[in-house]
């Protein structure tokens, strides 16, 4: 519960404090008229995977990624994902971009192309490394889709928390522990994110040839799970044996460097059973539990801009946590973009009320116990009789949930930011959501399967060709599609431009880029 001091403090600040910066990373496979992952190159037309600012790919070469610079209005940061997507349509008209999370129609693990970026060294880094992947965890499972919503306060609200808190340490310093304190916050509590936006009960056999115990037979080709909301996020998604040793749970910027750190330079003697090359093909780029930083899977990380070739964990230790990223949020199918204005705001909210409350540090008892409530929410959480283990009692997952949006509420009323009869229209959504599973992006897609004779596959295709019609109902305006156009153009010269000036053999450039240290 919020403390009369901290509302008091609120109700002092301007609302500038409250102006919240947020992009979003939102990525799309792209598939034919059949449903089946796109065997085609990436769109030159789109430009440079390697290079462009805003339009790139991921894992897979069919895997789109859009990327939205850092807005504070959910409204332009919407309007810019749609502007990429109906550029990209625009010059793509014979492929659709799958609405879910979870993939489009497969035809076994090499009907995912691995992603290519050219023949400069880091372009041949990246694709090296997507080999890892495929060799450590499969392609299939990179096929999986998500948004990832990348969060910051404004500079300004910093000198005045700092003073508030009384804390004498370093600016830089003091912003990396608020932080850290509101990602510790956000593992506690993400369970209510997997409930709220999770969106992925159901799977193609494809994905899942040799099906699971646990999920119930959908006509010919889907598996469903009854009370589940995220599979994206459970164990046949992101997560992986070798990294579950890890007990990355976020205490510091120092301790989460040094066991990332420990990670990289940690022989895993499944990894080296893979070896390193085959002939001059890198198979992964080292043997030990992580090849770079961006394969640890969590549901948030710190983050820094860094320069050029510089590794994350570098800019992290030089200049501390800039913003945070959350990754463990599902494609709404039902919304043309993935996302909403809503759901923004409720994050920009949710992600707020992390770090204004007391983020203690996390024990190992209590991790495990993190972990234990994200998994219990990912399989069985539209279940209204789930019960989640919290530091002191056991409560269900409704009621806990309920408590947490009242406490949102508190601190919106008290900040008073601009939006605030959006944010709380927003919160009113969520408690009813709370109150019937079934309104639920997972509940809807769970009940309007079970509920008619429709195949996953059919069902997301369809939604795919609506989004398509929404976001092709007009034109692209002409200064767009010029801008967008320019912005491709340049990234491709840009890329050219990195293939002229790669000297020396891709060997030592690999062995001095794995050679930085953090």
């Amino acid at each position: 519960m919020m403390s009369t001091e901290l509302r008091d403090w609120l109700r002092d600040q301007p609302a500038d404090l409250f102006r919240f910066r947020h992009g979003i990373e939102k990525e799309g496979l792209r598939t034919d008229a059949s449903g089946q992952i796109s065997q085609t190159n990436h769109p030159q037309a789109l430009g440079s995977a390697l290079t462009h600012p805003q339009i790139t790919t991921d894992y897979s070469e069919a895997l789109l990624e859009f990327i939205t610079p850092a807005r504070t209005r959910p409204e332009d940061t919407l309007q810019d994902l749609a502007d990429l997507h109906r550029f990209a349509l625009h010059v793509n008209p014979q492929e659709d971009i799958w609405p879910a999370s979870m993939p489009a129609v497969l035809d076994g693990e090499l009907s995912v192309r691995i992603a290519e970026y050219g023949s400069s060294h880091i372009g041949r880094l990246k694709n090296a490394y997507r080999h890892g992947l495929w060799h450590r965890y499969g392609r299939i499972m990179q096929t999986i889709a998500g948004v990832h919503f990348n969060y910051s306060v404004p500079d300004s609200f910093w000198p005045a928390w700092q003073v508030r808190q009384g804390s004498d340490s370093s600016p830089s310093d003091f912003r990396s522990q608020s932080y850290f304190g509101l990602i510790r916050q956000f593992r506690r509590h993400s369970w209510l994110l997997l409930y709220l936006f999770g969106a992925s009960p159901a799977v193609d056999r494809s994905f899942l040839r040799e099906g699971s115990a646990r999920m119930q037979q959908h006509g010919e080709y889907s598996l469903l799970m009854q009370d589940a909301t995220s599979l994206r996020m459970s164990d046949m998604g992101y997560t992986n044996a070798a990294q579950q040793s890890l007990k990355v749970c976020f205490n510091s910027l120092p301790t989460y460097i040094e066991t990332l750190h420990r990670a990289l330079h940690t022989p895993y003697p499944p990894y080296q059973s893979i070896g390193i090359k085959k002939g001059e093909q890198y198979q992964q780029l080292n043997a030990n539990i992580l090849q770079i930083e961006n394969e640890y899977y969590s549901d948030i990380r710190p983050k820094r801009n860094g320069q050029s070739g510089e590794k994350p964990l570098a800019a992290l230790k030089r200049d501390g946590v800039e913003y945070v990223e959350i990754r463990c949020l599902d494609l709404n199918p039902y919304l043309p973009l993935g996302i909403d204005a809503d759901q923004i705001r409720f994050l920009n909210w949710f992600l707020f009320w992390c770090l204004v409350t007391e983020g203690r540090r996390i024990s190992d008892v209590e991790c495990e116990r993190v972990g234990f409530n994200q998994r219990l929410a990912v399989l069985y959480g539209r279940d209204p009789k789930l019960r989640l283990v919290g530091e002191d009692r056991v409560q269900t997952l409704r009621d806990w949930g309920a408590s947490v949006l009242d406490e949102i509420s508190a601190l919106v009323e008290a900040a008073a930011p601009e939006d605030a009869a959006a944010v709380q229209s927003s919160l009113t959504q969520y408690r009813r959501w709370l109150q019937q599973p079934g309104l639920t992006p997972s509940g809807r897609m769970h009940d309007e399967l079970r509920n008619r004779p429709a195949e996953f596959r059919d069902h997301a295709r369809t939604l795919a060709r609506q989004h398509r019609s929404v976001l092709t109902e007009q034109a692209p305006d002409p200064d767009l599609l010029q801008r967008m156009q320019a912005m491709s153009a340049r990234s491709l010269e840009e890329q050219a431009a990195l293939e002229a000036a790669s000297e020396g053999s891709f060997d030592e450039f690999v062995a001095r880029y794995m050679g930085q240290s953090a």
